[in-house]
């Protein structure tokens, strides 16, 4: 099932994403005033309550996509771990230890919204980063790698919107803090439960920039899986439900945000999410790929994006 936060203008409220509408199933729920509450609740009870969905899904009709917003379906995760590249990059990286950080919670924005840069020059230059995200099931604590599924619930998309300070780096020398302003945690447009999704390690993820390719990468290129991001991340603390683990991304996608943008990272058998980009400063960058100081693999991209890379990189 694909699980969404939605409002109709009446009510905000769990649902089902389907292809003609959304089915509500708030009704199933324990009351809460709380959006992320409801969404906790309903991964905690989902297999209880899983008979009563398929029931409503056959009973309800859908309300129309035109007729709702979609919200993240996480609003306020209580954790957002976030890998460290983490992607071989088609061979062209050195092995890696595995290594994470934390993302400001209250960056996380959902499809529709706007990403808004800073309005203050420091930081080089502002990157996307399409990852795909774990939705954890909790409490999860010291999880192996063989039982690693006891702990997910779903996945998602997540942009990883990040402050560059030099090259590559992380603005304030790699520090979390390039990766947790507001609004730069997008993630949406739904949960696709996991048992939709054998191998997370199947999966392809691109992302546009004004109809720009840029990420164009399969989660099969991911140095260390899911299996051992779950084990690594519940040895270290407890993983409730609704926190999330995001994956890391390619880098050989990398490219600056801007004024004026819109930009859509997709996922397959998870969605499409689509957001605008403001910068109360305008700052203006060389649009498309960036290709400095070792940021990508110029034969890969190449060989992944080849019209836009063959302009960028003949220039």
């Amino acid at each position: 099932m694909r699980i969404v936060l939605y409002s109709n203008g009446r009510a905000i409220a769990p649902g089902i994403l389907l292809d003609d509408g959304i089915v509500g199933i708030g009704d199933l729920l324990t009351p809460t005033h709380a959006p992320q509450a409801a969404m906790t609740q309903l991964i905690d009870r989902f297999e209880e309550l899983r008979p009563a969905i398929e029931r409503q899904l056959e009973i309800e009709i859908p309300e129309p996509l035109t007729a709702v917003r979609l919200l993240p379906p996480l609003p306020r995760p209580g954790k957002v771990l976030g890998c460290i590249g983490n992607y071989w990059e088609h061979a062209q990286r050195e092995p890696r230890e595995l290594n994470m950080f934390m993302k400001n919670p209250d960056a996380v924005v959902g499809p529709g919204d706007t990403i808004h840069l800073p309005d203050f020059a420091e930081p080089w230059m502002f990157m996307h980063e399409a990852e795909l995200a774990i939705v954890i099931k909790g409490p999860a604590k010291s999880v192996t790698q063989e039982d690693w599924r006891q702990a997910v619930f779903g996945y998602t998309c997540l942009i990883d919107v990040s402050a560059r300070g030099d090259g590559r780096s992380t603005w304030k020398r790699g520090s979390w803090l390039g990766k947790s302003f507001d609004t730069f945690c997008p993630i949406g447009p739904c949960i696709t439960t996991a048992d939709e999704i054998e191998d997370p390690n199947d999966l392809h993820v691109q992302f546009f920039d004004d109809g720009e390719l840029r990420h164009n990468y399969h989660t099969d290129d991911m140095e260390h899986r899911v299996p051992e991001l779950i084990a690594f991340a519940t040895t270290i603390m407890t993983m409730n439900s609704g926190d999330l683990i995001s994956c890391g991304t390619n880098h050989e996608g990398l490219g600056p945000l801007q004024d004026g943008e819109v930009v859509e990272i997709v996922i397959e058998r998870i969605g499409s999410m689509r957001l605008d980009v403001v910068d109360p400063l305008r700052r203006r960058w060389e649009r498309g790929i960036y290709m400095g100081q070792d940021a990508t693999n110029h034969e890969a991209v190449r060989r992944y994006r080849p019209e836009e890379a063959e302009r960028l990189l003949e220039s």
